[in-house]
Parts: structure tokens; sequence; C-alpha cells
């Protein structure tokens, strides 16, 4: 049984298999196995397709950039509807504790995708701030603006 997170209850499409139990992932549109951090990075697509507003067309699960050099790849970007990213996501296991060093690998992808927000969970403790990349500042937010806003 998976833990209950600190999101709303969302409906979610489970199977198990050969390779065990896996959840239904509908932007990379595929069954992905159930562990822990992905049991939060679908809280995560839900609670921003669904509680936000966040298109499903506008959010990437992920995919890899690269940061000085090496591969990386990162958990959630979201974009605008100009395509350019506005949102970055970074999810750890419910029993994974946020630390600076998370939000300091968050902030490192965040050289090369450039956006305005993020946002660090465990599906327990969320911790979201909005970037002021000229002044070289960040804000803590209480929640995540919806889709309508942060455009």
């Amino acid at each position: 049984m998976l833990e209950p997170l600190n999101f709303p209850n969302f409906e979610f499409k489970f199977k198990a298999d050969e390779k065990g139990n896996q959840i239904f992932d509908p932007i990379r549109r595929k069954y992905i196995s159930l562990t822990p951090e992905e049991w939060v990075r679908q809280h995560v697509l839900a609670y921003l397709s669904g509680a936000l507003g966040y298109p499903s067309g506008l959010l990437s699960v992920e995919k890899s950039i690269q940061l000085n050099g090496m591969q990386k790849r990162y958990d959630v970007v979201a974009y605008n509807r100009e395509g350019e990213p506005v949102l970055v996501v970074e999810c750890k296991a419910p029993g994974v504790k946020i630390t600076q060093e998370t939000f300091d690998q968050v902030a490192r992808y965040n050289l090369v995708l450039k956006v305005e927000h993020l946002l660090v969970t465990n599906g327990i403790s969320h911790i979201a701030c909005k970037i002021d990349a000229p002044n070289n500042t960040y804000k803590f937010l209480d929640k995540l603006p919806p889709f309508s806003e942060i455009t």
C-alpha cells in the first residue's frame, strides 16, 4: 500500500504484471513502474493538470538536459503556450527529506532551463519559489500559482 500524500485525491490507473506494480502516466501515455518517487511524480502531474490548470500537452516528464557537459534528467517541466519552460519540479520519494542539496539540484537544472518557478516535493512537504533572475534572488511561495498566473 502506498502512503497517502499531501495532495488532493486523484484517480489513477494501476496494473500488475511480471514487471510488478505499475501506474499509468497520462503524459508519457504508458504504464511506469510504481516506485515511491513515481507515486509522488504522478500526484504532481495530476495536481498541475487537474487542480492548477496546466495543460497536459505543455508538461514534460523525465527528459534529459545537458548541464556542464553531463546528462541530467529532470522530473517535470511545464511550458507556456509559446513553448518556453516556466516551471521545473523535482520529485523525491516520501521518505526522502528535502534538504538544501535537493533544492540545489533543481537550481542547477534551472541554469539550463531558466524558469521563473521551482517546486521541490517529496509528496509530503512542498517547497515552491519564484526566481528573480535579474536580481539573482528567489522568494518562497505559500503555494504554486495556477497556469493562468504563471505564464
